[in-house]
Parts: C-alpha cells; sequence; structure tokens
C-alpha cells in the first residue's frame, strides 16, 4: 500500500518510507499515540485517533466501547482513553492513553472504514462506562438514528453474558421510541426518576380536518400538560423567538399548560423542574402524581446540595 501521512501511521512505517526521526520530531507531524503520528495539516477528529489507536493492535481488533460511539458519533460525554477489542486475551496490547479489552468478534462492523462494535454490542459494553441517564441518550439516538428497538436492546441485554449487560438492561428498560434530542432524554429522565408519571412523548395535536397543529416533546395529554425543552436557537434565532410566541399563544387557547425547561434547569437546577412539573400536575388533578417527589434522580443530576 502507498505511503499517506495524512492518516495515522507508525512511526516505523514513516521511516521505512524515507523520513527521518528528525522530521517525524518536528513540526510536521502530531503525535497520536507513542510510536503512532499523523501529518500536522489534517484536522484532528476522533476517528483519527480511533484510526490510530487501533494501529497498535492486532490486525483483527475493532473499536469498541467509547471508541465505537465516537466512530458511530453517537452522543456520549467525554471520555478520555481510547477502547479497542480483541477476541484472545493473548492478543491484548497495553498502551498509555488506551484500553484494550477481550470480546466476541461475531458482532463486529465495518463503518467509515473501522471495524468497531455492532450498535447493540456497544450499548452493552457502554454500560460500564456511562451512568444511567447517558446510556439511556445512547439507546434513544440508537431507536431514532440507527433504527433499532427498545424491545430489541432488552431482549439483546437480557441474553447477553457480558459483564456489564445488567447494567445495559437497567438502561434499555427506560428507551423509548421518537425522541428528537439527548436533551428531551435527560429531561424525561429526570421526570421519571424524580418519580413523576412518565410522560408522552412527541404528541401530535391535530385540527378538525386532520393537519398537524403542534407537537409537544413530553406531554400529560389527560391533564393538558406539556413539558419541553428548549434550547439556545429558541433565544438567538428570531424567527424561532416569534414562533414560540404565537405557538404558546394557541396553547393557552385550547386549555394547555406548557411548562418550559432550559439547560440550567438540567444541569444546575433540575430540583426546581421537578418542583415545577409537580406542582402542575397536581394542581391539574393528574391521578397518578405523587404527594412526593423522589430522590432516585440525585445520583444522575446535580443537586445533591438540595437533599433537605
Amino acid at each position: 500500500m502507498s505511503f499517506d501521512p495524512t492518516r495515522p501511521f507508525r512511526r516505523a512505517d514513516g521511516l521505512a518510507h524515507g523520513l527521518t526521526d528528525k522530521v517525524l520530531r518536528g513540526p510536521g507531524f502530531r503525535q497520536l499515540f507513542r510510536g503512532v503520528l499523523v501529518a500536522s495539516t489534517t484536522p484532528a477528529t476522533p476517528l483519527q485517533r480511533v484510526v490510530g489507536a487501533l494501529l497498535l493492535q492486532h490486525e483483527d481488533a475493532w473499536a469498541s466501547h467509547a471508541s465505537a460511539a465516537r466512530v458511530k458519533e453517537a452522543p456520549i460525554p467525554t471520555i478520555a482513553d481510547e477502547h479497542v477489542s480483541v477476541a484472545h486475551q493473548k492478543m491484548r496490547c497495553h498502551h498509555r492513553g488506551l484500553r484494550c479489552h477481550v470480546g466476541d468478534p461475531s458482532g463486529v462492523v465495518v463503518e467509515r472504514g473501522v471495524r468497531v462494535s455492532g450498535d447493540v454490542e456497544m450499548f452493552i459494553e457502554l454500560g460500564g462506562q456511562l451512568g444511567l441517564v447517558d446510556l439511556v441518550v445512547v439507546g434513544d439516538w440508537l431507536v431514532r438514528r440507527r433504527g433499532a428497538s427498545p424491545a430489541h436492546l432488552v431482549r439483546a441485554c437480557e441474553r447477553s453474558r457480558h459483564k456489564d449487560a445488567r447494567k445495559a438492561l437497567a438502561a434499555a428498560r427506560y428507551v423509548r421510541r421518537d425522541v428528537d434530542s439527548p436533551m428531551e432524554t435527560r429531561l424525561r429522565m429526570l421526570l421519571v426518576l424524580g418519580g413523576l408519571p412518565e410522560p408522552e412523548i412527541n404528541l401530535t395535536i391535530r385540527d378538525e380536518d386532520g393537519a398537524v397543529v403542534r407537537r409537544y416533546d413530553l406531554s400529560y395529554p389527560g391533564v393538558r400538560v406539556a413539558v419541553e425543552y428548549n434550547g439556545k436557537v429558541h433565544v438567538e434565532v428570531l424567527a424561532t423567538w416569534e414562533d414560540d410566541l404565537e405557538r404558546r399563544a394557541d396553547i393557552d387557547d385550547d386549555d394547555w399548560r406548557l411548562v418550559v425547561v432550559v439547560s440550567s434547569g438540567i444541569y444546575r437546577d433540575p430540583l426546581r423542574t421537578l418542583s415545577r412539573v409537580h406542582r402542575v400536575l397536581v394542581s391539574r388533578g393528574h391521578p397518578d402524581v405523587r404527594p412526593r417527589l423522589l430522590d432516585d434522580w440525585r445520583p444522575h443530576f446535580p443537586g445533591w446540595s438540595d437533599a433537605a
């Protein structure tokens, strides 16, 4: 194969193709791992680092866990190390910044030119790396973007012998269809773990002719309460802001109560969000609302200091 320094390569391969050690240590190249470099003119990407990690492993190794998620562009939090898997303990190689696992190669697929764990296998592997809410975010994304089904995820976790299958199963039972964004998943999980009834996802309201009037991210149609996450786009884009104003006026006409949640209501003060929704549901007479919120949300969201 021709030597292409714009793709990750081993230092030994660079030397074999006429590059000197002085040149390889110079500003023209960037080190991804010890002994793995790439031309510094190429943009640094998660995929580039995963490819570099695989160069340090057996030729049959594949990207797994968080590295598989990065190749697939799944919504996961920052995880420093790269993760690869091999079929046998004797094939493992250890390097700084790289974790090597032993896994089952039967579920390996090729994506973006890289051998990676399949979607379901990756979800189970992430059970050991992500918390409950972040793993549900990945599950909802797999259903919405990759064609998985909640029931299939549950069955796969139940059958799996992977050491993290039990954690993955706990998350899979919360995975739902038609979730539009990670923040909607987090908001739904906050409500459910707080002990509130599980809201309906993406309820569609139609007029007398059957035309779609509006959709609600999360809702309790029995008492006409909608809970929605609004990101910065709703504030920064004038047209979106004006549409929101008109939409809320229509909601008032239909006697719906809209509870709007922004990022601070999830990351900074989730207890306030729970209290707001709880108060509205109680005032609307929802039959399944507990008199007091549960504390199950606290290990997964900010707010330990608000325990009182």
